[in-house]
Parts: C-alpha cells; structure tokens; sequence
C-alpha cells in the first residue's frame, strides 16, 4: 500500500510538509504527559523496547498525534492515547492531495542520508557541475541495478551523480554479499562495481566495510529491492528509472 502511496509524494509536499512542522513544533510542549506515558507503555514497553518512539507532535488535524517510531514507521492517535492507528496521512489541498505522513519519512530520510560519510560510498560524478544528486542502494547482482548502471554515461552528461550505498538484497547469507565486500575492499571501487555489475569475478575482498550499515539502513527506510533511489529531499524511489524519466523528475532540464 505504501509503495502506491508514495507515487503521489512530490517535492512540493515536502516544503509544505517541513512548513506546516514549523508550525506546531511550539505546541508540542502542550501534549500530556498521560499521553505520552500511555504511548509507551503501549509501544515500547510492550514491544521490549524494540519500537521506540522518537517523537510525537501535533498534527492539523484537531485532537490527532503523530507518532514516529525508530523504525520509520509513523503512526496516529488521539489526544487520549486509548486508539491508535497506522496509514498515511493526506491533507486536501488545490493542488492535491498531500501525504503528510510522506514528508516525515522523508525528512527522516534526508538526516539518514547526511549522516553517511561519503567515503563510505562509490561516488560517479559528472565532470561539469553537479545538477543534481542521487543516493542509490545497490546490489550487484540485481538486473535492474546493472541497467540503471549501464545509464551510468547518460546520468553524468546530464550533470548527475550517483553515489552508491550497499544493499545485498539478501543480507549476509547472499552471494552479492561476499561480492561486495570484494568492491569495497578494492582499491579502485568504481572499477571494481563496474566490474562485479559485468558479471566479472574479483579476488576475494577482506577489510572493514560499512556494507551492513547500509543494509541495515536501507530496512529501516523501508527498501525492500534494489535498486532504491533517495532524492535530495528525500523521496524514495523504487526500482529502475530511465536516465531522460529520471532527469524530468530532479528537474533538470
């Protein structure tokens, strides 16, 4: 449901979304402390402190709370905390509709995303000045992520980078796993990720890698397949986008 959803998420959300935040973030102080008591009895306690709440905030609808969890999950309840509800948010507005919620993930998405150093990251970058620049999480033996790589020319002249973050779709156990470390082991990773994308074998890698924070990070957005693409405002795209559809949505021109 929530991959529907986000195919409505534009960039004008998001400012909305941050500007209407700005305005409630002042009657945050007024929320109960009953409420906020019951909340986590409901949710951290019960769960074993495996969902957390990390913040609760007014929302424009009268009497109706955001919840957000430390999973990126956001859910809703009452002024009472006696209900609680899960599901986006969406506010009517003359140029649609606006997923609230949608602007929390994503601004959630964006902190995420910056605290990521980027020596950590396989960076193409375009020799004129960078347009624009996308995040993606990758796995080497996805076909769609070998597609989108072959763009890679495209991408560039267009005046995009790419950073690469490491998402073996199937964790530790996979052979994109082994694979990877391989890549960020190497001494040329761009190389070396070009290379395993072609099916290429490369000596077996053994070093540090950030390989599974980046998985782990990718869960906790929610991604599910690779490739995942992160806009600079957060959104998240799934799958595979053709360079001129993917230049058309950062607004290059």
């Amino acid at each position: 449901m929530y991959a529907r959803l986000r195919a409505f998420i534009t960039a004008m959300s998001l400012v909305l979304v941050a500007a209407v935040g700005s305005e409630l973030t002042a009657q945050d102080s007024a929320l109960s402390q009953s409420l906020r008591d019951k909340l986590v009895q409901a949710i951290e306690i019960a769960s074993q402190n495996q969902l957390q709440i990390i913040g609760i905030k007014p929302t424009p609808l009268q009497s109706i709370y955001e919840i957000e969890l430390n999973t990126g999950e956001v859910l809703y309840s009452d002024r009472s905390g006696d209900f609680v509800f899960a599901g986006d948010m969406y506010q009517v507005t003359q140029a649609g509709l606006l997923n609230l919620s949608a602007g929390t993930r994503q601004l959630r998405t964006q902190e995420k995303i910056a605290a990521i150093p980027e020596d950590q990251m396989i960076i193409f970058s375009p020799d004129e000045p960078v347009k624009a620049s996308i995040t993606v999480f990758t796995d080497v033996d996805c076909t769609y992520c070998r597609a989108l790589h072959r763009d890679m020319e495209t991408l560039l002249d267009k005046g995009i980078q790419v950073r690469y973050l490491a998402y073996p779709r199937g964790g530790i156990a996979s052979d994109a796993y082994d694979k990877m470390i391989s890549v960020w082991c190497s001494d040329d990773r761009k190389r070396s990720l070009s290379q395993a994308k072609n099916g290429q074998n490369l000596p077996e890698g053994d070093c540090e890698t950030p390989i599974l924070e980046h998985y782990e990070l990718g869960n906790q957005l929610g991604i599910r397949g690779t490739p995942a693409l992160v806009f600079p405002d957060g959104r998240l795209v799934p799958g595979y986008v053709e360079a001129e559809r993917l230049a058309e949505m950062l607004a290059i021109e």
